[in-house]
């Protein structure tokens, strides 16, 4: 590149790095917002929510790269155009091609990290993020303890304890009352959580048992040790399912069909896989669409306004349109080539449009073949 394109190259890459930046912290702060359940019902530190926010970014910047790169590359072209740079540029010899070329040569390793994105760390972080919020719901001491409160875990369970310091509770009480004809109320000094097999349960030291019989009997079992089990109360981890979209490109394409759900789900896979493939062909086509806005036409002092009006439109048009053809390919997998012909035909129709010489030669060229024809005809 000379020193005309590497300006270009990196005033559209400043632009896009800032406008990605500010596109990202507004998507993870909207998802933050969503997850603050993670510290009010599961009482879970800040460190795992900033750990589930991390985890959510790589899917939520490849989402939003084709429309940053769109942004970043007409608001720098638009101003370096405005400044007459481009027009000084022509002027002294560059062809239209050395102008799109470091734009291009930006949305080509702007798709490559997109699709190392869509390909590999997306999948990681989505599967990290899945444990995460998993392991966070299923926190004993956080979902069940809280000290000073009385708890309901599920329907005929209430737990209270009166403090916990170091992993054991003080002043504690069980009320079990799944059965109405054989409530059982367990008290104890201290108590704290083991594992008997892999399996959660609260061992209980210095209380009592108490229980009332089908004829209001009370009895008491006075205890030095105990262990109640959880089993019944608690989620298993097979409940844990991976999405289409956690799963790697080669588990998409090649599901394991003795799998219930991959076998049920092929289809969702096969579209979530060309997706993968295909979402980051969309930035080739956006940023052709703001390189024909900004200097696909005539040179106006007073801007362009209306040719930047009806890009955002399009831009918006091709977004919408990319976003819809998915769903329907799950449902019909020859739809799946759609989400290759849409970006790769954008862009190809666009880029001759602009490298004839922009929407006037284009127009001058289709009236003068009227003409030709009309008068062949007379």
């Amino acid at each position: 590149m000379n020193r005309i394109q590497k300006y270009i190259f990196f005033s559209v890459l400043k632009a896009v790095i800032t406008i990605v930046g500010g596109l990202a912290l507004l998507a993870l702060l909207a998802q933050g917002l969503s997850q603050t359940d993670l510290i009010v019902d599961n009482r879970q530190s800040a460190l795992t929510y900033l750990r589930v926010v991390a985890l959510g970014a790589p899917q939520i910047i490849a989402v939003l790269g084709p429309i940053a790169l769109f942004a970043a590359a007409l608001n720098a072209l638009n101003r370096i155009h405005r400044d007459n740079e481009i027009v000084v540029s022509q002027a002294a010899g560059m062809t239209r091609w050395q102008i799109l070329s470091p734009v291009m040569r930006l949305a080509v390793m702007v798709t490559v990290a997109h699709l190392c994105v869509n390909l590999f760390v997306q999948p990681m972080a989505q599967r990290e993020l899945r444990q995460t919020i998993s392991e966070a719901r299923a926190d004993l001491a956080s979902s069940l303890i809280r000290p000073g409160a009385f708890t309901y875990p599920v329907d005929g369970l209430t737990i209270y304890v009166r403090e916990s310091s170091g992993g054991v509770f003080r002043g504690m009480m069980i009320a079990d009352t799944r059965d109405p004809t054989n409530e059982t109320i367990y008290i104890a000094q201290t108590g704290n959580f083991i594992e008997i097999e892999n399996q959660p349960a609260i061992r209980m030291t210095s209380g009592q048992i108490q229980q009332v019989d089908e004829l209001d009997q009370l009895s008491v079992l006075v205890f030095d040790d105990y262990v109640f089990e959880l089993t019944d109360f608690m989620a298993e981890d097979s409940d844990l399912v991976l999405k289409p979209s956690d799963r790697f490109l080669h588990e998409l394409f090649f599901p394991d069909l003795g799998d219930f759900y991959q076998n049920r789900d092929q289809d969702n896979y096969l579209a979530e896989a060309h997706l993968r493939i295909a979402s980051p062909l969309l930035n080739l086509a956006m940023a052709m669409i703001a390189v024909l806005a900004v200097t696909g036409g005539n040179f106006s002092r007073r801007g362009y306004q209306k040719r930047i009006t009806v890009s955002v439109a399009g831009a918006l048009l091709l977004v919408i349109l990319s976003l819809s053809v998915p769903p329907s390919a799950a449902s019909d997998p020859a739809l799946n080539i759609v989400q290759y012909l849409l970006p790769l035909g954008t862009t190809g129709v666009l880029a001759f449009v602009y490298l004839v010489g922009g929407i006037p030669a284009l127009t001058r060229k289709l009236k003068k073949s009227d003409d030709t024809q009309n008068a062949e005809a007379a």
